[in-house]
């Protein structure tokens, strides 16, 4: 089997130039392709539905936060195209979930000059009490610099952790754990510069997780400003800001995950999933986070079901609550579907040019049996810009499926686009690029396929 990773697409600009067609992409070459994925891959890239229909989500009900009625009026949304696709077995799985509420916040820069920042609070994060928190601020260029600071250095400071992006899985600690230690060491509150490798003064939110008692208020400011205050401190300059966040947890809200079946034909017992999470945060419109990721499920799903022949095995479309800050909907799915799963996919890494798709193994085991199968699927794979399928991280709201016994696929793309938007204000409709949405819904759907007749 090939296991080369192709990592040479183009790159995308954070405000995407939408794609012409190319010749390519309007003849896909016959050759080794089987018919079955040519008629998979045509009937994606003749359709503009996916597009419409995100379009559509985004714009009627913008960010869908845990517990909103803005993700609750989207379920029902998806619940009417899944039934209008011709899906069956259509179910809303209650799922409970905790809700956050933003709020009024601000940030005040007071000295050495007075200027309003930009600012996002964290999700989870607690709020100031309905009083501004003023004090003096300390700047440290990494996690692992605050761990190390002395305890009379950050004490009733408010801290600020300067650590530039690296990559996602490694620096994205600065947000989950970097207040909670800012707090044990006395902070009285905190600052990351925003998770993200550019800037555009825009700051990123995301969630934080608290260490039991140790709470402080906590927000994300732009690349741009942690770098002028760390230059500030760098000069001997007082720094002193003023922050104000009116966040507070809200009583656990009933959600749902949304799904929808093609039943099997001769396993039908036997499941491959594909799934997405149709919450988001709470600015933007979740677009690329998740909402494109939703967007070719469903397309997959609508591809599928219009093929003249059933799969042997049931496919599902499933699409997560409360991702983005809990992973209630993942954990509850798995819970009530145990011993079910062939196979599941996952999409939730924006919506650039496809490259290829990550697999994680359950514990023990292999993906020998697989192999002849995904070995024909790779010339299908090749017209739409990819070449390979690497061991890796599947995707979060499928692991506790994989954690059960069931391999795992994660779609992964270019996220020279992702990256800077994500989780902010930024993350719209018109960052999303049609023909590479289509793209990725037909590696879903090819996939999909695949896995539910493998031998």
């Amino acid at each position: 089997m090939m296991f080369l990773l192709f990592l040479a697409c183009g790159q995308q600009d954070a405000l995407v130039k939408k794609s012409e067609p190319s010749m390519e992409e309007k003849r896909i070459p016959a050759g080794d392709v089987l018919p079955i994925h040519n008629q998979i891959i045509r009937m994606a890239m003749t359709s503009d539905s996916a597009y419409e229909r995100l379009s559509e989500m985004c714009d009627d009900f913008g960010p869908r936060i845990s517990g909103s009625l803005a993700l609750e009026r989207a379920g029902d949304w998806m619940m009417q195209q899944l039934e209008q696709d011709g899906l069956t077995n259509l179910n809303r799985q209650p799922v409970m979930v905790q809700h956050w509420i933003r709020g009024q916040e601000s940030l005040q820069l007071l000295s050495p000059r007075t200027e309003t920042l930009p600012m996002l609070g964290l999700g989870m994060s607690v709020g100031t009490d309905g009083l501004p928190i003023e004090g003096e601020v300390i700047v440290v260029q990494t996690l692992d610099d605050l761990k190390n600071s002395p305890a009379q250095d950050i004490k009733d400071k408010v801290v600020l952790i300067n650590q530039p992006f690296e990559d996602y899985g490694k620096t994205v600690k600065i947000r989950m754990s970097g207040p909670t230690e800012a707090a044990k060491l006395g902070a009285k509150a905190a600052l990351i510069r925003s998770v993200a490798p550019h800037g555009h003064q825009t700051p990123h939110t995301g969630a934080t997780s608290y260490d039991g008692e140790y709470k402080i208020p906590a927000a994300a400011i732009s690349l741009e400003d942690a770098e002028r205050l760390s230059r500030f401190q760098d000069r001997g300059k007082d720094i002193r800001v003023s922050l104000t966040m009116d966040a507070e947890m809200g009583s656990p809200a009933e959600s749902s995950n949304v799904m929808g079946d093609i039943k099997g034909h001769t396993l039908p017992n036997e499941v491959v999933a594909m799934g997405c999470h149709l919450d988001s945060w709470d600015v933007g419109q979740g677009a690329q986070d998740d909402g494109a990721g939703c967007m070719m499920v469903l397309e997959a799903a609508r591809i599928l079901r219009m093929l003249p022949d059933p799969p042997k095995r049931t496919i599902r479309a499933v699409f997560f609550t409360n991702e983005e800050n809990g992973l209630a909907g993942g954990r509850q799915y798995a819970e009530s579907h145990s011993g079910s799963h062939f196979a599941a996919i996952e999409a939730d890494i924006g919506a650039g040019a496809p490259q290829y798709f990550s697999y994680k193994l359950p514990e023990g085991g292999v993906l020998d049996p697989l192999t002849k199968d995904l070995d024909a699927l790779m010339p299908a794979l090749r017209t739409l810009g990819m070449n390979a399928f690497q061991a890796g991280f599947a995707g979060a709201d499928i692991n506790p499926l994989v954690g059960q016994g069931v391999i795992g696929f994660g779609l992964k793309m270019d996220t020279a686009g992702y990256w800077p938007i994500h989780h902010t204000h930024a993350d719209t409709v018109d960052k999303v690029d049609p023909v590479q949405l289509k793209r990725n819904s037909a590696a879903i759907a090819l996939l999909a396929w695949t896995l539910a007749n493998a031998e």
